[in-house]
């Protein structure tokens, strides 16, 4: 198993099955995954670390993916967003590309996809 490093991206899905095989992606990739079920989950922990990249579902149940990546940029704290649907929208995908995602990819993708993305925004950022 890789080294755990300090790396630390958050998996905001409410898809419980997709959240876990994500999380265990990113964590046999020595990143350090977080999950959360929500937006609002999310926003409440007060613990929570500084973030390298968010894998943020666009359609979640109360305040969606778009609105929280969008509340994170106005509060100026939004690290590169990756977003995942199960439902390819071209206006939402036009509205989350405008607010400056880094990705948009379908759930739909595989695994080594996703890391590529991961990866990619990583090496911008002065990530491993």
């Amino acid at each position: 198993m890789p080294e755990q490093s300090n790396t630390y991206v958050a998996v905001i899905d409410d898809d419980e099955c997709g959240r876990r095989a994500m999380a265990r992606l990113l964590r046999a990739a020595g990143i350090q995954a977080i999950t959360y079920a929500s937006a609002e989950e999310f926003l409440r922990d007060e613990k929570r670390p500084a973030f390298d990249c968010l894998v943020l579902d666009i359609q979640l149940a109360e305040l969606s993916g778009i609105d929280l990546q969008q509340r994170l940029a106005n509060g100026g704290g939004c690290p590169p967003t990756i977003f995942i649907t199960a439902n390819d929208d071209p206006g939402l995908r036009e509205r989350a590309e405008s607010l400056g995602c880094v990705a948009y990819l379908r759930k739909t993708a595989s695994g080594q996809e996703l890391l590529q993305m991961i990866h990619s925004v990583l090496s911008k950022t002065g990530g491993p």
